[in-house]
């Protein structure tokens, strides 16, 4: 049986074991119960679907994951860390591919050579939910759909949407882990003074599949997140340990629905991504892309996060993010981390752990959001540009030189446990450092150029000169 740990707060007193209602069985939701039920709190988790162990996996809705270090700390804290990653797919680096079919490797890191891992969505959670089964504190109840909750008193109203039986339960804490349209939330955004704001993108995403060579392997190599950066658009694959790749075209839906027919499909293809006709197959691309309608992205803010002592939302519920920067499921997971530590440092002291949580919490979600949005346009545009290559090798330089000082925004997001909004201001300090030394090396240039150009050029070259300068001011 596994071992259940009594709660201790701060200052060494007993602590209050807590009655904790989780709503929403998915990743972040079963991670939560297993922190919490492994602190010896009474957990119930309820999931409005049936029990995805037993369910099959709904094709298109099923962006594959990227495990990094914020999600690796959360599983290692309840013992999961080493089992996620056998079964996890390292990809090193971004693979690149134009239109010829040239492929350019991007490494994450050059220098330590840390990587992300491709996680399957549902193997995670079914390794989740076995996990916190094994805890006789932790209850499974699925086919529990929320219609009602009373936060303030802790009560909860669930449907069983097969049999439309209602039933009611109670808990000491409420804590909202139902995604990015969370009926948790709903009942929290009634209240006065409460900031909320959801923005929905113009691209959508339809999900492709890239099966393995006749001889059973992979079609590309397979520890790379592959990237077909197309401007405004742009489709993605990551590997499955099945050896087959999932493929999730990203474009606005005006160009979705412009392709109304197997031609206008294979036309598409042709123009944009002709190496991957033959990865896909003609045949299994016509089905899958018809098969399903296109999904829609969301980014959600809000803040507070809590109801005093009563309830909480984490994960999706609190900050939806389009799925650009991979940071999803470790912020999710991240949440858990958080909330965890400070029940550690503050024990029965329930308010003061969830308004700590909620004050300092909302400016690292909102920051991760913006992040997440700035990277389609990374990914689908810039990752082409010589600017970008260039500041990329230019960090990664840096990165070598003073490892402790010059950390890139990718390495600190996704290889650090730095603070997002800590990342942010990171990233901002080393644009205003390498301004500063460019616009200063610039100018020296051209100080230099301009004396060599008084003794021995023309007037017209004179004033050639001090318009490159003029220009540079003006940049500055």
């Amino acid at each position: 049986m596994t071992a259940v740990y009594k709660q201790t707060s701060y200052n060494g007193l007993p602590a209050r074991n807590l009655n904790v209602a989780v709503i929403g069985g998915g990743l972040v939701g079963s991670l939560l119960a297993l922190h919490l039920g492994k602190k010896g709190h009474e957990v119930d988790l309820y999931e409005y679907r049936e029990d995805i162990r037993t369910a099959e996996l709904v094709i298109g809705r099923s962006i594959n994951l990227a495990l990094s270090a914020r999600g690796r700390k959360a599983l290692a804290e309840v013992g999961l860390e080493e089992t996620l990653l056998k079964h996890g797919i390292p990809m090193k680096g971004r693979m690149l591919h134009d239109l010829k079919g040239n492929r350019t490797v991007v490494p994450y890191d050059a220098n330590t050579n840390q990587c992300i891992y491709s996680v399957g969505r549902k193997h995670l959670n079914e390794v989740l939910l076995d996990a916190a089964e094994k805890y006789p504190n932790v209850h499974l109840n699925f086919n529990k759909k929320l219609v009602k909750a009373n936060l303030d008193e802790g009560e909860l109203n669930f449907i069983n949407p097969l049999t439309d039986e209602s039933s009611q339960a109670k808990a000491d804490l409420i804590v909202g882990c139902d995604g990015a349209y969370s009926a948790v939330r709903k009942e929290i955004i009634k209240r006065p003074g409460y900031d909320f704001s959801q923005t929905y993108i113009e691209h959508g995403y339809l999900e492709l599949c890239i099966p393995p060579t006749r001889k059973g392997d992979f079609a590309m190599p397979h520890n790379y997140l592959h990237i077909w950066p197309r401007g405004k658009f742009m489709m993605i694959a990551l590997p499955n340990q099945d050896r087959t790749w999932t493929v999730t075209l990203f474009m606005p839906f005006e160009n979705f629905s412009s392709i109304k027919c197997d031609q206008e499909l294979m036309n598409f293809f042709r123009r944009y991504f002709p190496d991957a006709i033959d990865l896909i197959g003609r045949e299994r691309l016509i089905k899958d892309f018809f098969k399903t309608r296109p999904q829609s992205l969301v980014m959600i803010k809000c803040k507070p996060y809590n109801v005093g002592g009563k309830a909480l939302i984490i994960g999706d519920a609190a900050h939806a993010m389009v799925p650009f920067y991979g940071q999803g499921m470790n912020a999710g997971f991240e949440d858990c981390t958080v909330l965890t530590d400070l029940l550690n440092r503050h024990g029965s002291d329930v308010d003061r752990v969830l308004a700590e949580f909620s004050e300092t919490r909302w400016q690292d979600a909102h920051s991760i959001c913006d992040l997440a949005m700035y990277n389609y346009v990374e990914m689908r545009d810039l990752v082409t540009k010589r600017s970008y290559l260039f500041r990329k090798k230019l960090d990664e330089m840096l990165f070598w030189l003073m490892p402790n000082t010059w950390v890139p925004l990718y390495n600190s997001v996704s290889f650090t446990h730095m603070r997002y909004s800590k990342c942010i201001a990171n990233r901002k300090w080393q644009d205003a450092i390498l301004t500063r030394v460019l616009y200063g090396s610039s100018l020296t240039f051209v100080a230099v150029i301009a004396a060599v150009g008084y003794k021995y050029g023309s007037k017209d070259q004179l004033d050639q000169l001090s318009a490159m300068l003029l220009n540079i001011l003006k940049y500055k």
